[in-house]
């Protein structure tokens, strides 16, 4: 019989920090993190890593939940507990305030920002192998799976996905989770963003989470985030900020937002400009050329009708009566 994992809880022996409880996490060799609770059921908990070897010798252990697998899916750790309640949370590595970041969520927690149904499989727009480009610099990128378009990797001037048009960037998305939104809003790396994204056809900035989830910000106070993401609205109405209660739903917005754009410029009306007309002779080039081609004209007064017609026809110019 295999050796059982144990995820361990036991209480934070600095007594002054806000996060009253260290947890050992069964993988990569021990990972050890600090946080407010004991299970997140209501809420993601906010995780601090530390260093193993602050783990105390002799721990005041709480509680030591038996587990089922612990096992790194992507940009999270999920972890399943050998129990008939509460036995699924996971813990996701995210980017805010600078810094990397991580929070533990349980499957109530996730179930409240899932939406019910299902995301639509239809195709937008009908469109086959859309080309998307996918900033380098997005650690978990939208894998777009089942979806009628080709991403590659390339260093956009704005934005995380972008649609080409030859070699000009027509269309960009923004992605934001709602900590990554505080954070550039705190230190205005947002206003910069907005700006860069307002001088192409079509951008828009989509966060993964609901609008009401900002009531929960205890980095920023609820009401400035409001007015910023309301200031914005205003000064580049062109960029919309897409809240999208989840990754799933960003990830579709996304998809169908660059879509409709790159459908809208394919099928864009051809804009022809007509050139416009020649500017009527003067009277000194008219002479010029008489002199050119050894007619006899007067140097001054009014030029014969007659040679200004052979002036016309020799330069491939109508004549009107």
């Amino acid at each position: 019989m295999a050796d059982r994992s144990y995820l361990t809880i036991a209480r934070n022996p600095d007594l002054t920090s806000a996060l009253g409880y260290l947890i050992m996490i069964p993988i990569d060799g021990g990972m050890v993190v600090k946080t407010s609770g004991t299970w997140p059921r209501e809420k993601a908990l906010y995780c601090h890593p530390i260093p193993i070897t602050d783990w105390p010798l002799e721990p005041e252990v709480v509680e030591e939940i038996t587990l089922l697998s612990c096992a790194r899916r992507g940009a999270a750790i999920d972890i399943v507990a050998d129990r008939a309640r509460e036995n699924r949370s996971q813990l996701v590595f995210t980017h805010a305030r600078g810094r990397d970041m991580i929070f533990w969520q349980s499957q109530r927690t996730q179930r409240q920002a899932r939406p019910k149904g299902t995301v639509p499989r239809a195709r937008a727009h009908g469109e086959v192998d859309v080309p998307i480009t996918v900033d380098t610099r997005e650690r978990y990128p939208y894998q777009f799976r089942n979806r009628s378009v080709s991403t590659e990797r390339g260093a956009l001037p704005c934005g995380d996905y972008g649609i080409y048009l030859g070699d000009d960037l027509y269309a960009a998305v923004e992605r934001k989770t709602l900590e990554d939104l505080i954070s550039s809003l705190s230190d205005n790396r947002l206003r910069y963003a907005i700006g860069q994204l307002a001088a192409l056809p079509h951008a828009a900035i989509v966060v993964e989470a609901r609008y009401s989830a900002i009531l929960q910000s205890t980095y920023m106070r609820p009401a400035l985030i409001f007015d910023a993401v309301a200031d914005y609205a205003l000064r580049w109405p062109e960029v919309p900020v897409v809240f999208c209660e989840n990754r799933k739903l960003a990830e579709e917005w996304t998809y169908r937002y660059l879509t409709s754009a790159y459908h809208q410029a394919l099928n864009a009306p051809v804009v022809r400009q007509e050139t416009p007309p020649p500017p009527n002779p003067t009277s000194a080039s008219i002479r010029q050329w008489a002199s050119e081609h050894h007619i006899d004209i007067a140097t001054k007064g009014r030029i014969p009708q007659v040679v200004r017609e052979q002036y016309l026809r020799a330069h491939g110019r109508s004549i009107s009566r």
